[in-house]
């Protein structure tokens, strides 16, 4: 039996984590969270497509991490970009109601049924 291929591939990504940040290549933790959330709610948009949930939950991951940045970087005060947050949350809500945006995506298969081979 073959060993498995998870822990060769974590002490690789590890190891490449380990000499970005001796080497001062990686950037600080609250950039990379920055970007990982931004790339996540792009990432959801992309993936999942135009729906109800997305329309909210992707711009939302977009601005955390666009709030992270600008938080740490340019000092901008908390309640701000919370404010902010709390309208931007508020307008995406309220364009997820509207009949036009589809409740779910729909699938590839319509025709087949769940049993269907």
């Amino acid at each position: 039996m073959k060993p498995g291929i998870v822990q060769p591939i974590v002490l690789i990504v590890l190891g490449a984590l380990w000499l970005l940040k001796s080497t001062a290549l990686l950037p600080e933790t609250s950039t990379l969270l920055a970007l990982l959330l931004a790339g996540a709610g792009i990432l959801l948009g992309l993936l999942d497509g135009l729906t109800k949930s997305t329309v909210v939950s992707s711009p939302m991951l977009i601005y955390a991490g666009a709030a992270i940045y600008l938080y740490d970087h340019y000092y901008l005060r908390f309640s701000h970009l919370a404010a902010f947050g709390m309208m931007l949350l508020g307008i995406l809500l309220l364009l997820a109601r509207s009949n036009r945006i589809p409740e779910r995506r729909l699938s590839r298969r319509r025709n087949e049924t769940p049993y269907s081979k």
